[in-house]
């Protein structure tokens, strides 16, 4: 260990009129604390959170498993997948008509995904059995013009005066 220090050699290039004391230790903490921060980066590298690309889902040394959707409505998915906390990554397959989707996870997550997926369709199953706004909203103005046809106007022009 003492041999390593003794053959490094650091330059330090400081910009100044004079150099004092107190200047050549603020540029040597500065300088200490740039070592510090690239080995911090060095050694840890940068860990993804939900959705990733798929090469950020390999260096993450975890098994991968997929799972296909085909609907295209992926965006309720990635809330869903947000909610538990899930590392996944989205593969649009388009040589089929209509596109499908290939969702890659990590292994250790094959529990949390069954359990999102579950939820997940049983909320687009839920969606699919509500009529639209749209429908509702036709319904209730025709009935509306139901009842105003029901409603007839009389007006009595009578104002007691005999013809």
């Amino acid at each position: 260990m003492q041999d390593e220090v003794n053959t490094k050699v650091v330059a330090i290039a400081v910009k100044g009129g004079k150099i004092t004391a107190e200047v050549l230790e603020k540029a040597l903490r500065k300088f200490i604390a740039e070592i510090e921060k690239a080995q911090k980066t060095a050694s840890q590298p940068k860990t993804y959170r939900g959705k990733q690309s798929i090469k950020h889902l390999v260096e993450q040394n975890a098994t991968i498993s997929n799972i296909e959707v085909t609907d295209g409505n992926i965006k309720s998915f990635e809330r869903t997948a947000k909610k538990y906390g899930i590392d996944y990554a989205l593969k649009k397959d388009t040589s089929e008509q209509p596109p499908r989707y290939l969702v890659f996870f990590k292994g250790r997550d094959v529990d949390v995904m069954t359990q999102a997926f579950k939820e997940f369709s049983a909320k687009s199953v839920k969606q699919k059995d509500k009529p639209s706004l749209r429908q509702k909203l036709s319904r209730h103005q025709e009935q509306s013009k139901k009842q105003q046809r029901e409603k007839v106007k009389f007006k009595n022009m009578d104002r007691g005066v005999d013809r």
